[in-house]
């Protein structure tokens, strides 16, 4: 069975906005994010992607947080780190990290508005707009070149696929491409199957791919991807909740479920050493 038939399961650790009162199982310091990427490695995730929060769960961007991180899972599992850059304000307040050269890193491709709406309220529970400028999104790309990371090119609508045009005409990105389709949000494409096959053949081919869907569309998408040969991500950055609708207890519990969910669909979950030879077929990267 080649790389490409097989499914790549990444985990989002923790986000940057939710918090305990929302769900128990939210990590915070370094160590208890580190515990959740092992839980989710030992249940079948090869790539874990991280947000930084202070020990009292603010967001955090200190370079020395995120290398406490790094220094914790490496100690506890191999899994692969992914670390954000997304987030308000200047770049440069969001860049001193990739340093440390983690093996893949997210790149958001566009900007947008970015809102939750409460049809009951009939008032928006947030809204802002998500700015990502092509200055940003190049100086992000060269920062991840210099330090031979991967990029996530993350993509929240149908135009946001097309724009990795620029960095591949500046050699900036180097094939196969990596993208993720976040669906779900209001403001960017919305989360439905017919969706995701419209933004999956919107990518050159040869590339991966995954879904990232919003709260309960998680496992509608999950099974969509998995049918159209995509790779899943799953994680309490995006979903708490099991298919059952049951929250869960830790982001093991969510990969355990994908991993389910990929052997129904009769696809093989990647190990460790298929990622590695799917995202970098040539050798290479930060491992």
């Amino acid at each position: 069975m080649s790389t490409a038939d097989k499914v790549i399961i990444s985990c989002a650790l923790t986000g940057a906005v939710t918090t305990k009162k929302h769900c128990p199982a939210i990590p915070y310091t370094p160590v208890e994010i580190a515990e959740e990427a092992r839980r989710a490695y030992e249940a079948g995730a090869t790539i874990v992607h991280i947000h930084a929060r202070t020990d009292e769960g603010a967001p955090s961007w200190s370079p020395e947080v995120f290398q406490k991180i790094m220094d914790e899972t490496r100690a506890r599992c191999p899994v692969l780190i992914n670390w954000s850059t997304g987030g308000a304000g200047p770049m440069t307040g969001r860049i001193a990290h990739l340093a440390q050269r983690p093996a893949i890193a997210a790149l958001n491709m566009g900007s947008m508005n970015y809102a939750k709406w409460s049809p009951a309220k009939k008032a928006f529970a947030f809204q802002f707009v998500f700015a990502n400028s092509f200055d940003d999104i190049m100086g992000f790309a060269k920062a991840m070149k210099e330090h031979g990371i991967k990029p996530e090119m993350e993509c929240f609508d149908t135009g946001h696929a097309a724009s990795h045009v620029v960095l591949e005409e500046l050699g900036l990105i180097e094939k196969p491409y990596h993208f993720s389709f976040i669906m779900g949000v209001l403001g960017g494409i919305q989360a439905s199957a017919r969706h995701l096959a419209f933004q999956a053949d919107n990518v050159p081919a040869g590339s991966r791919w995954k879904v990232i869907g919003i709260s309960r569309d998680q496992w509608p998408l999950a099974m969509a991807a998995l049918a159209l040969g995509g790779d899943v991500r799953v994680g309490l950055e995006d979903n708490f909740y099991l298919p059952g609708g049951e929250m869960a207890s830790s982001n093991g519990d969510l990969v355990a479920a994908a991993v389910e969910m990929a052997k129904l669909s009769g696809r093989t979950v990647a190990t460790l050493e298929d990622t590695k030879a799917a995202l970098w077929p040539s050798g290479g990267g930060n491992f």
